[in-house]
């Protein structure tokens, strides 16, 4: 991949090394939009060049009215933001280390310096904390009642039952099955990393009608192909996959469906029934606890039953002999 330029070519060859290839597509993007902001030549970037373009990615898109209703704000969202100035600041470190640029410091700043040596400042960008929406049983029920073939059913349920991704749908290969200990093995997880996990027996058993009655011969091991058309017996696709899902939303009637729902449904569906976060963690493939955590906040009974168990103490406490509430009420 290209862009035309020496210095962000070779990073780009850099990312493409080490890291996936949306990964790759990502910088690169990233990179695109940041130099046509600011036209400079990268030796050339300051400081000031990054807030000009954060000030850019902040203006109206649609209009100053037009906002969304997620942080109110009318230009690209903070999290888009700071993923590209992520990607400036891969650049910037990647040419700073092999002295390409005669700079001292990282141009794209960690955040706003506080007014005291040593303290940490403010972040550059806020990015608000949303809870993504998960599905109810009845929304569950009314996705898989609509899905046409037992491929498509076998593919939701690896996200649904074992909180798979959408990448790591598509990549699952005949060998990776393992249907007596029913588990999978993820060859391509986020980031590279391989685990192996349980899904449930119901996948497994949409699966084996999958090959029974509709995969088409193929000279490839991948698991999930397309069934009809010009590319039968290909590798389906992720905007395949999208197209499915999408279509699966509006014959159920519901006003948003993804595959990444269909995973958080997934991971918190099984802390709510007490699966430990650790243990929720190695399912969903995280590569640190922190991300795993949110589903704390989306599993709605374990936060009941917490508050429950914390406020009979609180109560129990305030109705010893000699307390407040006990006095008053003497």
């Amino acid at each position: 991949m290209s862009l035309g330029h020496a210095l962000v070519d070779d990073y780009l060859a850099f990312v493409a090394a080490r890291g996936r290839p949306n990964t790759l597509l990502a910088a690169a993007y990233d990179l695109k939009v940041f130099f046509m902001v600011v036209r400079k030549e990268p030796t050339e970037v300051v400081t000031a060049d990054v807030f000009a373009f954060i000030t850019a990615q902040r203006a109206p898109r649609r209009g100053s009215r037009v906002v969304r209703l997620e942080d109110g704000e009318a230009g690209l969202s903070a999290r888009t933001i700071k993923r590209r100035l992520s990607s400036v600041s891969g650049l910037f470190g990647y040419l700073i280390t092999r002295d390409d640029v005669a700079l001292d410091r990282n141009p794209v700043p960690s955040g706003l310096a506080g007014r005291r040596r040593g303290t940490r400042g403010a972040p550059l960008l806020r990015t608000p904390r949303t809870l993504p929406r998960v599905l109810g049983p009845d929304e569950v029920d009314a996705v898989l009642g609509v899905l046409n073939t037992h491929r498509d059913r076998a593919m939701v349920l690896a996200m649904l039952l074992g909180g798979l991704r959408r990448c790591e749908v598509l990549a699952l290969r005949l060998p990776d099955l393992r249907p007596g200990e029913r588990r999978v093995f993820i060859t391509e997880g986020k980031g590279g990393h391989q685990r192996l996990v349980p899904v449930s027996a119901r996948f497994f058993a949409a699966v084996g009608e999958y090959l029974d009655r509709e995969r088409p011969a193929a000279d490839h091991d991948r698991l999930f192909v397309v069934l009809r058309g010009p590319t039968r017996g290909r590798p389906l696709t992720a905007a395949g996959l999208d197209e499915i899902v999408a279509g699966a939303r509006k014959r159920a009637g519901l006003p948003k469906l993804t595959c990444h729902q269909l995973r958080h449904t997934c991971l918190t569906r099984l802390r709510e029934a007490g699966m430990a976060l650790e243990a929720v963690q190695a399912q969903a493939g995280h590569r640190s606890i922190e991300s795993t955590r949110i589903y704390l906040h989306l599993a709605n009974a374990w936060l009941v039953e917490q508050y429950l168990s914390a406020s009979a103490a609180i109560d129990a406490d305030l109705a010893e002999p000699g307390s407040i509430a006990a006095e008053g009420e003497s």
